[in-house]
């Protein structure tokens, strides 16, 4: 089982959820019952632990994609202290970086604190009955992407299309805190403290 209470459990069913894409569309989890593998990775506009693992996260969504996985970002963010992280800033990243996943905006924070998310970025990785089976950092190196010996995403990844059990299933999410709406910019639910 998940150490991290305030997380997903290894093992939870994924959230329901319904949040506006960059593409203007509304999405929930039954749009990717097509694909047998689902990854939802919590990221946002301005984080450098994000930047410094953006063309990492690509390689992986490009290698696997072929392979039935499907990625889906999505941006709990306020943009009240950083514009950076408005819808508007969203749609501009997507067009400019063509990254190859949806991006969704949960205005509201509800689904960050469904999945129980305290940083950027934060992956997990549902099998193909929806059921947790890895969640953490995609690296060892949030922001060296020549200094990484371990993707624990890849190896995930790897391991469940295998057949195999998720080895490591739970790692650490190092990045930047979530900037929660009328909250102090390093503020994190009491439930999250045992991630700092």
């Amino acid at each position: 089982m998940n150490s991290m209470a305030y997380t997903l459990d290894i093992g939870s069913q994924a959230p329901n959820f319904s949040m506006k894409a960059t593409d203007g569309k509304i999405y929930r989890l039954s749009n990717f019952s097509d694909h047998g593998i689902l990854v939802m990775f919590f990221t946002c506009n301005h984080c450098p632990y994000v930047h410094g693992r953006d063309e990492i996260t690509r390689k992986t969504a490009d290698h696997f994609y072929f392979k039935g996985v499907r990625f889906v970002a999505i941006n709990s963010n306020i943009a009240e202290d950083n514009e950076e992280d408005s819808f508007e800033s969203m749609v501009k990243r997507v067009e400019e970086n063509c990254f190859p996943w949806l991006y969704l905006h949960d205005q509201t924070q509800k689904f960050a604190r469904a999945f129980g998310v305290s940083r950027t970025p934060h992956f997990f990785v549902f099998d193909e009955t929806r059921r947790l089976v890895y969640s953490g950092s995609a690296t060892d190196q949030p922001h060296h992407s020549s200094k990484i010996t371990e993707n624990h995403l890849e190896k995930a990844l790897s391991e469940l299309l295998t057949g195999k059990p998720v080895s490591i299933p739970v790692t650490d999410p190092i990045g930047c805190s979530i900037k929660w709406k009328r909250k102090d910019k390093k503020w994190m639910p009491s439930e999250a403290c045992d991630l700092v």
